[in-house]
């Protein structure tokens, strides 16, 4: 009798935890009202990306991962541009000079150009915005549908390879 109960106790924690997975990574959609400036001056806002498929790929310039991302959002942009999709790398460092994590306008536009980045360049000063998304670890993707709704939660662990494009590739196309 008593093992039948923890059989029963196990088996409902188990499907718990598994419908607490999939709920994870597959989150309903939620709109986060956003506006970020770009090192060129503009500002980019939830509502002027209304009607568009839009990639935020949110990085900072100092890790090493993010050159190997750039590369990626390169292909990524090259690949879907013309297929109705909008890419932005984000950067996720300080504006504030006495801060650590401090980069310029004109420091990201030149790491943006040493690797050959063609996409507006975003700032998500401190991370509030990645934030608000549910980004926690850096390099991160947030897919944005037609309505500027979050779809699926944010994708981290980029393929080192970088071969985003490919990695996106389903997401995307079911939004096309």
């Amino acid at each position: 009798m008593v093992l039948n109960i923890e059989k029963r106790v196990l088996t409902g924690l188990l499907i718990l935890l598994v419908t607490g997975v999939a709920f994870a990574q597959n989150p309903t959609s939620q709109r986060v009202d956003f506006s970020l400036p770009s090192t060129d001056g503009q500002t980019v806002t939830t509502e002027s990306l209304r009607g568009e498929i839009v990639v935020l790929a949110f990085g900072a310039s100092w890790l090493p991962l993010s050159r190997t991302q750039l590369q990626g959002v390169r292909k990524l942009a090259d690949d879907y541009s013309n297929r109705g999709v909008v890419v932005y790398w984000v950067s996720t460092e300080s504006d504030d000079p006495k801060s650590k994590n401090f980069a310029s306008d004109e420091q990201l536009r030149n790491f943006a150009q040493k690797y050959g980045l063609k996409v507006t360049v975003l700032r998500d000063h401190d991370g509030v915005v990645s934030k608000k998304f549910g980004v926690d670890q850096l390099p991160s993707i947030v897919i944005l549908d037609k309505e500027g709704n979050m779809s699926g939660g944010p994708i981290g662990g980029l393929d080192p390879s970088g071969n985003l494009a490919a990695q996106l590739a389903s997401r995307l196309d079911k939004l096309l």
